[in-house]
């Protein structure tokens, strides 16, 4: 008996930390740029001091579904969105360099360019720093260019190109702060042949649909599991009764 009940319990367990990966992703299907969690059952058995006789349910997330959104066209001039493979390089709340794909950008009154989270985006020399203008471009390599203040249309001067970086996938891997970072911790040089597409952006690669399908099913998953729980207490309650008429 203690061993259903343990299976069903850890499996009930188990399918509530799937439910929140799973929730986790459709609150975030209209996150721009936002890469959905991947997760999966799997039985291990029980390790001890005598042989493995018994198994529980785990849950684990195998890692981060890579595949591009759809590109959204936004006409705002600090939108920006990957054509293709490829990262934008900010930096993170630690200091540390991260990728993501989320290209909403904004100037803060200090000149900062910034992620809509607050991020600072990563130049050629670090954080990436905009003197006042009256207008600003951003180019499909990277590069950002402004009409300073008080100039002419035809003054145009580049002032930073927006770091662009394609590191391997098996290389990546997603932290609690959304955000991706290398597995090995070193921060990679900018690389040539990523591009972007001005005046859009990348929206969530969520299946809102296949989500909520999931969200049912794991519901019904986890009913199923006490079900089995209350049955395995039912069980015992009737041995225990049959026992003592013996």
């Amino acid at each position: 008996m203690d061993r259903s009940l343990y299976i069903a319990m850890s499996g009930a367990k188990q399918t509530l930390l799937a439910q929140t990966a799973n929730a986790n992703n459709l609150a975030n299907s209209q996150t721009t740029g936002f890469k959905s969690d991947l997760e999966q059952f799997r039985s291990m058995p029980v390790f001890g001091s005598g042989f493995p006789s018994r198994v529980y349910a785990m849950t684990e997330r195998p890692g981060t579904d890579f595949s591009p959104g759809a590109i959204q066209t936004t006409g705002r001039e600090l939108d920006v969105a990957i054509n293709g493979e490829g990262w934008f390089a900010v930096q993170g709340a630690d200091g540390s360099e991260a990728y993501t794909r989320a290209g909403d950008l904004r100037v803060t009154p200090e000149g900062l360019l910034q992620t809509s989270a607050g991020l600072p985006m990563l130049g050629q020399n670090g954080p990436a720093s905009i003197p006042p203008a009256q207008k600003l471009t951003i180019g499909e390599d990277g590069t950002i260019s402004i009409i300073p203040l008080g100039s002419n249309a035809t003054t145009l001067a580049v002032v930073d190109r927006i770091k662009m970086v394609k590191p391997a996938m098996d290389n990546l891997e997603k932290h609690e702060d959304g955000l991706l970072h290398l597995k090995d911790g070193k921060p990679l040089a900018a690389s040539a042949g990523v591009s972007l597409v001005s005046g859009a952006l990348e929206a969530s690669n969520v299946n809102a649909i296949q989500s909520l399908v999931e969200m049912i099913e794991l519901a019904r998953n986890f009913e199923l599991q006490t079900r089995v729980m209350k049955t395995t207490d039912e069980n015992s309650g009737v041995s225990s009764r049959l026992m003592q008429m013996a």
